[in-house]
């Protein structure tokens, strides 16, 4: 650094700014790479409306479609996803994301161009914010490729663009997380939230876990001890986090507070930045207790006393277990009055039938993607 700039700012201020510029053009960065990725999707929205209403005014077959992927190819040589199979997925992504308004088909244009007097054309900014603001607008068109070949429905189809949104995912992730069937997990385990939290919370903390959690990643038999779990948790931190979920903030393992002079140890404790509260899960290996739940309540008490700010909300205790009896876990958590949830961990992952060629699949996708 200069003899003049180290007489305007001292380390700590220039490096403030430094990182804060950094962060900034960081940011810009992102925006820029998801505004390309929405112009994307927008030319390949209509390009699929296009189709898809000259399909059914004109009854076009698939030869159709194949000869004019030739032709957009020697009319565009160097543009990449205009092969004939990418074509049938703009459709296809046209048809399962209707959206009002939206720009009028080229097609039709051409077609009504006698009577323009009649049709009243959106500014093409305003066509393109009103598809933007649009959750799947900022979701990469590979996933939405996988998406349409194994999600059936739209509201399922929403769910994960949310989630590949909030956590930023792969396209290997997002093929784990529909093997492991997250949709129809996240929310489920057994939970005393409404009972104990405000309305306006519990649902958001609900929301927020699963079950059952995949640690399949760990690559550990199912004769492990905790200690051993806890280890490879640690280790393989940033796997551990993104099957949590977005949000988790690690504080540490073996978390030490003491209560009446004594020291107690918390399995794994964490601080999550949306509910703004501290979370303790404790894990056990064997199914679960009812003497499990006292002790996560007096960890939580101890929590709220030792750690909590004024602004925070009540810390949360979840226990994991290699299974959980339902009827055991609800009669237990009738008389809990802290915020508890009970969840079964698996450590090898067997995939439903159905999908059972998912994850090979995406090498396939994956080559069939940079051939576009």
């Amino acid at each position: 650094m200069s003899e003049d700039l180290i007489e305007i700012f001292d380390d700590k201020s220039y490096d403030h700014l430094l990182e804060s510029i950094k962060s900034r053009i960081h940011q810009s960065q992102h925006q820029v790479a998801m505004y390309v990725n929405s112009e994307l999707l927008f030319t390949y929205w209509n390009i699929g409306q296009a189709l898809n209403v000259e399909n059914e005014r004109q009854g076009w077959g698939a030869k159709v479609v194949d000869q004019l992927a030739q032709d957009l190819k020697s009319s565009f040589p160097t543009m990449k996803g205009l092969s004939k199979r990418n074509l049938q997925y703009m459709m296809r992504f046209s048809t399962e994301w209707a959206i009002e308004p939206i720009v009028q088909p080229v097609a039709a244009q051409i077609q009504n161009v006698d009577s323009q007097e009649d049709i009243i054309m959106q500014p093409v900014a305003a066509q393109f914010k009103a598809f933007e603001s649009q959750t799947f607008a900022r979701v990469p068109w590979s996933h939405h490729m996988l998406l349409l070949d194994k999600i059936e429905t739209k509201e399922e189809r929403l769910f994960y663009c949310e989630q590949i949104m909030a956590n930023n995912w792969s396209k290997r992730v997002l093929v784990n997380k529909i093997a492991q069937d997250l949709y129809q997990s996240h929310g489920q385990l057994a939970n005393n939230f409404v009972e104990v939290l405000p309305a306006d919370q519990s649902a958001l903390v609900k929301e927020t876990f699963k079950d059952p959690y995949f640690f399949d990643f760990l690559q550990l038999g199912e004769e492990s001890s905790e200690r051993e779990i806890e280890d490879s948790l640690t280790s393989q931190i940033g796997k551990f986090l993104l099957e949590l979920g977005a949000g988790f903030a690690y504080l540490g393992r073996q978390y030490k507070l003491e209560v009446g002079g004594q020291e107690y140890f918390l399995d794994l404790l964490f601080f999550h930045t949306k509910l703004n509260c501290y979370v303790n899960i404790e894990l056990k290996i064997d199914a679960f207790k009812p003497e499990y739940a006292g002790k996560s309540q007096f960890y939580l008490t101890a929590i709220d006393e030792k750690l909590k700010g004024e602004h925070h909300q009540p810390s949360v205790g979840i226990i994991l277990c290699k299974e959980a009896n339902s009827i055991v876990v609800e009669f237990t958590l009738r008389q809990t009055n802290v915020p508890l949830g009970v969840a079964e961990y698996k450590l090898v992952h067997e995939l439903p039938e159905q999908l059972s060629g998912l994850n090979s699949s995406v090498e396939q996708l994956k080559k069939s993607i940079n051939r576009k």
